[in-house]
């Protein structure tokens, strides 16, 4: 089949960018690479933002299918899939219950934890906490993060006994529901999802004055270093990618996503999250592991895209 014949066959298509999350720039930026990439290879690709747009217009533009390139609330977490089902036209990645269990990090990892999945110990958080106790309970250091927000907005890392309560404030701001969970010392990996395999690992090493891979070590630094291979024994890698998918399943996950581990020091892995719309900018990683698996940026978003047919 020719580029002419491939491109037919999605016919009309929407690249779902931007939208109304505190992640709507990381979005834009996916978003736009996903259509550059999809116009590239002669498919009838077009911007739609539903900030600015009302969903009816997918069905009086006569759109076939739709790539989600959102990324956090009513983008990521169901919302969107809900709308899109209910006009039935074809979208990318997870479902309704899969996006909407893998925006929420406490829910997933209930999950994962009733599954016999490894995930760190976490406690929720509210104005009303002991927060002196947690402390003792969890241990320093400790992550506080929203527990329904994606690139590790209003997420830090809480080392100094009494900080607790400062951080949870931050994190209160984006979401009322906050998360504590026990800090992992130890390398940080993620696994890319595509279809029903893991793609090679990543090894993440954000600069020595970096708490943690936050959101500037994710997309404004470029000294964050990347290994991929990851450097890990190929049985204990092919471990890993088993767990990401396993954790993935549990969700409910398909099409596509990403699985976030982290390893102590005994080698042991804790599930950390998931994400089932993830980035698709330059610094991303989804990308970066398929490149490692002989795939080009354009052929993994014509693969993404596939999965609606």
């Amino acid at each position: 089949m020719n580029q002419i014949e491939t491109a037919k066959r999605f016919g009309k298509v929407a690249v779902m960018l931007g939208g109304t999350s505190a992640e709507r720039p990381v979005s834009l930026n996916s978003g736009n690479a996903v259509l550059a990439a999809l116009v590239r290879q002669g498919i009838d690709a077009h911007a739609f933002d539903p900030a600015t747009r009302n969903l009816g217009d997918l069905i009086s533009g006569e759109f076939d299918r739709v790539f989600i390139a959102l990324h956090g609330r009513y983008g990521e977490d169901g919302c969107m899939q809900g709308a899109l089902e209910l006009l039935g036209i074809p979208y990318t990645g997870s479902g309704v219950m899969a996006s909407a269990l893998g925006m929420d990090k406490w829910r997933t990892k209930l999950l994962w934890r009733a599954a016999g999945l490894p995930t760190a110990d976490w406690a929720i958080l509210t104005a009303d906490s002991d927060f002196a106790a947690v402390e003792r309970q969890l241990g320093l250091p400790v992550f506080v993060k929203p527990a329904r927000e994606g690139s590790s907005i209003g997420m830090s890392k809480v080392t100094e006994p009494g900080a607790l309560r400062a951080a949870f404030e931050t994190a209160a701001e984006h979401d009322p529901l906050v998360l504590a969970e026990k800090f992992i010392d130890g390398p940080e990996f993620t696994a890319a999802i595509l279809g029903h395999a893991a793609l090679p690992l990543i090894r993440l090493e954000p600069a020595k004055e970096r708490a943690f891979y936050d959101f500037e070590a994710k997309y404004l630094r470029d000294d964050t270093q990347y290994h991929c291979p990851a450097g890990l024994p190929d049985a204990e890698e092919q471990a890993l990618r088993q767990l990401a998918l396993d954790a993935f399943r549990q969700l409910g996950g398909r099409g596509w996503g990403r699985i976030d581990i982290m390893l102590d020091r005994a080698g042991r892995p804790y599930l950390l999250e998931a994400n089932t719309s993830p980035g698709m900018t330059d610094h991303s990683l989804v990308p970066m592991a398929a490149r490692a698996n002989g795939m080009d940026f354009d052929a993994l978003c014509l693969a993404i895209l596939e999965q609606t047919l």
